[in-house]
């Protein structure tokens, strides 16, 4: 049988975007790749298989939420065989909880497992810049804060784990990725979801369809200038979590936290939440930046089980009076 390849400027194209995230020095196994079997992740084992012959793997989850997946594995193992890739069908049950995000976490646990297992280097899905435009305006209009507005990274490590998780695509439209699919031959599937007003996204998906003047590639742009600012502030973040934080283990409680407060809102609210994982809570960022309002004005904080009291010293290593505010696992409550 005769197989298309993708035009060769297409596979340089997608061999540069990999190579940016995924320099040949540290690849140190084969590439996995997401494959639902919609044209975005079709045409991702099409350049991918075009670009790094014989050094990739491919998996398709089912979600076990729509009869018609069996169909869609299916498809993408024939796409796969005839090309001679390693196939991985995998199936996964959702814990309770919002549908979408419970898919996506149970999605990521799996290609975790399949990556380690296999011995892959790294994981690849077929994210592109309409979705990456998506998700910024999504969270724009939910008043998201920087790290939410970051967008997705095209290099980030899959969550709980170790395994590399990369986005070669995210500066590729969709269009372009349905004409590599198209000129192949291969007609892909369809997630109905993906046209379903009852989700958020589709509803969005709709509106940008009908706003020809958004342009989605500036858009996804404006997402990685985004995601360079929280990388330099989580930097500056760390920074302050080792200058400014002196560990007490003479505290109530045998361990707490001092913290010389002297760093602007956004980047105290991700030192807060250092402190209160140390202390072994959680604290959302939306809770710290409460309790930071709370602090500066002179008032105690308490969340994730951790109280937190305000006050001003003179700090010898500054040289002058400055907010220092002690943070310690919360007393217990009397039950009288």
């Amino acid at each position: 049988m005769q197989l298309t390849s993708p035009a060769p400027d297409a596979v340089a194209r997608f061999a540069a975007d990999l190579a940016a995230l995924w320099p040949a020095d540290d690849r140190s196994g084969p590439l996995g790749l997401a494959v639902s079997g919609g044209p975005d992740s079709i045409a991702l084992l099409l350049l991918a298989h075009a670009a790094l012959p014989g050094r990739i793997a491919v998996a398709s989850i089912d979600h076990g939420l729509r009869a018609e997946a069996a169909g869609e594995l299916a498809l993408v193992e024939r796409i796969a065989g005839e090309r001679g890739i390693p196939f991985a069908p995998m199936a996964v049950t959702l814990a309770p909880g919002n549908l979408q995000a419970r898919a996506r976490e149970a999605r990521y646990a799996a290609l975790a497992r399949w990556a380690q297992q296999a011995g892959l280097g790294a994981v690849a899905t077929a994210h592109h810049a309409d979705d990456q435009a998506e998700t910024l305006l999504m969270r724009l209009n939910r008043g998201s804060g920087l790290a939410g507005l970051a967008g997705v990274r095209p290099r980030a490590a899959i969550p709980d784990s170790e395994i590399t998780l990369l986005r070669p695509l995210l500066g590729w439209r969709k269009a372009d990725l349905a004409a590599v699919v198209a000129a192949a031959g291969i007609t892909p599937a369809q997630d109905p979801s993906n046209t379903n007003s009852d989700f958020d996204r589709a509803r969005l998906r709709m509106a940008i369809a009908d706003a020809a003047w958004l342009d989605p590639v500036q858009i996804a742009a404006s997402a990685a200038h985004l995601a360079e600012s929280w990388q330099a502030l989580s930097w500056y973040a760390e920074l302050d979590w080792h200058e400014m934080v002196i560990r007490d283990d003479t505290a109530p409680g045998g361990l707490g936290f001092t913290y010389c407060a002297n760093v602007p809102r956004i980047i105290a609210i991700e030192t807060i939440c250092s402190i209160i994982h140390e202390l072994g809570g959680h604290a959302t960022r939306s809770e710290a930046a409460r309790a930071w309002d709370r602090l500066w004005a002179g008032e105690n904080a308490s969340l994730g089980g951790v109280l937190a009291v305000p006050g001003t010293e003179r700090v010898e290593k500054i040289g002058v009076p400055m907010r220092v505010w002690r943070f310690r696992p919360e007393p217990a409550r009397s039950l009288n």
